[in-house]
């Protein structure tokens, strides 16, 4: 008898508990179809696409004959895609990383807090994670940053050219 008690109970609790659950989450679930209209679609920037702004990027610094490091991130600023090319110095991977995440973190080129920097402002240099050296660049698509590529290996505005010519791979239709 106790048995058939207790297992008549266990029965009418996970019956109550599963069904108290099932109301619980068709709750959450057409909370969420309300919220749906209130989300925003963005692009993310893939692989794939990674890997091809790093290439042009790579072709350009061997047009030049320059052996650099090249980083691509995401609007996150999480490593994509990164090249460290034969006879780059050590340090280049470290900096064409910071640049990448400096341009992705204040969505602006690094060139253009060097220039802030060069008139005189030296606040800029107190900004958590800032490296206001030119060869940091935006990725954009639409007036949106998708994500930043940068360089390090050469002078400052040859990272520059070379980063460049991997963001305007985006540009070309």
């Amino acid at each position: 008898m106790k048995l058939l008690v207790g297992a008549l109970f266990f029965l009418i609790f996970t019956t109550a508990t599963a069904q108290s659950a099932s109301d619980q989450n068709s709750h959450i679930d057409s909370k969420g179809s309300h919220m749906k209209s209130e989300l925003r679609s963005k692009l993310i920037l893939t692989l794939s696409v990674a890997q091809k702004i790093a290439a042009a990027a790579e072709a350009e610094a061997k047009k030049n004959g320059w052996d650099v490091s090249i980083a691509v991130m995401d609007d996150a600023a999480r490593l994509i895609c990164f090249l460290h090319m034969d006879n780059a110095n050590n340090a280049s991977s470290d900096i064409a990383i910071a640049k990448a995440r400096h341009a992705i973190n204040y969505r602006r080129d690094t060139k253009f807090h060097e220039d802030v920097v060069a008139a005189g402002h030296n606040q800029v240099l107190a900004f958590p994670n800032v490296l206001p050296v030119e060869g940091g660049i935006r990725l954009i698509v639409d007036d949106v940053v998708i994500g930043a590529i940068g360089v390090s290996g050469v002078q400052s505005p040859q990272d520059g050219q070379i980063a460049r010519a991997g963001a305007d791979l985006l540009a070309k239709p």
